[in-house]
């Protein structure tokens, strides 16, 4: 496997889908194969990738802060995840926004707009985006489509911190991040001597050079670098960390705010005959059946993490390809043969 795995990774890297990969397959005793493939930078060909690069998590950041944090106030009962949200939540009542559950949004089913377009429609001052976020009207009914949606984890977010009382960088690190050890994992911008460890992402026109240390995800840039939809960056250690402990909550340092239930619950099919199907937030990985029982999520810089309590198995597969391109295919079919050899 691992030998399949490094030629598969080694191949992404000469065929220029992105300029190194971290990688890692493991089961809630801990990696069993783990290795780094190409540089940060190929303008800068002697910065090896290394096992702890700091990568922009992007969609990561939904399950990593919006998903876990969201879990930790479903087991403290804090959060019936199928009450209209105007029940319990000011901001939305008598609003479209009200009818829909914390469910649906989970299961991108709630029937919000599919495009963020915050600075178009809302300006830059963030209070004026989330009240146009919260008080829009729907793109369809809730319920009657499964159409993955940014907008989906930016209203969890906010949720997260209306139900709290804290900002949503403060709800992870203090209920999931710390407890897990996740030292390493944050919300950006990060400081210069962390951003140097940094892959960089695409090229960002303003300041010609490509983004490091700053979230490549616009709607993150112009909410601060914090919001439910990207933001964060993580290292593979702790993803690990993350993974295993959703495995086997026994192995976290210290028990973070959700639990067994909550994995459960999230990895179980809950969208019934719809199409295509989803858990809360991870979906089935694609190519696979349900009895391998293999969940994933990805992000849009070319990050992914996959996960399967059946088979007692994660894998982890960071690279920054949007150094080169948008265009998703060739990395696409690297993480569906990365995922079969990882979990054959």
């Amino acid at each position: 496997m691992i030998e399949r795995i490094e030629a598969l990774l080694d191949e992404g890297v000469r065929d220029k889908v992105y300029p190194g990969a971290v990688w890692a397959v493991g089961d809630s005793g801990g990696i069993r194969a783990s290795g780094a493939t190409g540089v940060l930078d190929p303008d800068e060909p002697e910065a090896r990738m290394q096992p702890d690069t700091v990568f922009d998590a992007a969609s990561l950041t939904k399950i990593l802060a919006v998903w876990s944090s969201i879990g930790a106030l479903w087991e403290d009962s804090v959060l019936d995840l199928d009450q209209p949200l105007g029940g319990f939540w000011p901001e939305v009542d008598g609003r479209p926004l009200g009818q829909v559950t914390a469910r649906q949004l989970l299961t991108h089913t709630a029937g919000v707009p599919l495009r963020a377009q915050l600075k178009n429609l809302y300006g830059t001052d963030p209070q004026a985006i989330r009240r146009g976020v919260l008080h829009e009207e729907l793109h369809r009914p809730p319920g009657e489509a499964v159409e993955y949606t940014d907008r989906a984890a930016l209203i969890l977010g906010y949720l997260a911190e209306h139900l709290s009382g804290q900002p949503l960088d403060q709800v992870a690190a203090d209920r999931i991040w710390q407890p897990l050890g996740m030292s390493s994992t944050c919300f950006g911008p990060l400081p210069a001597p962390i951003a140097a460890r940094c892959a960089p992402t695409e090229r960002d026109p303003e300041s010609d050079t490509h983004l490091k240390g700053t979230a490549h995800d616009f709607s993150a840039r112009l909410l601060g670098g914090v919001c439910g939809i990207a933001g964060a960056f993580t290292v593979l250690d702790d993803l690990t960390r993350f993974l295993r402990y959703m495995l086997d909550a026994s192995t976290g340092p210290a028990e973070a705010g959700f639990g067994p239930g909550w994995t459960a619950r999230s990895l179980t099919v809950q969208t019934g005959g719809l199409e295509p199907a989803r858990g809360l937030f991870w979906h089935p990985a694609p190519g696979t059946s349900d009895a391998q029982g293999v969940w994933v999520h990805y992000g849009f810089t070319g990050t992914g993490m996959w996960i399967s309590p059946a088979n007692d198995r994660w894998a982890v597969l960071l690279t920054n390809k949007l150094y080169y391109t948008r265009d998703r295919r060739p990395l696409t079919d690297i993480r569906n043969t990365f995922r079969e050899l990882a979990f054959a």
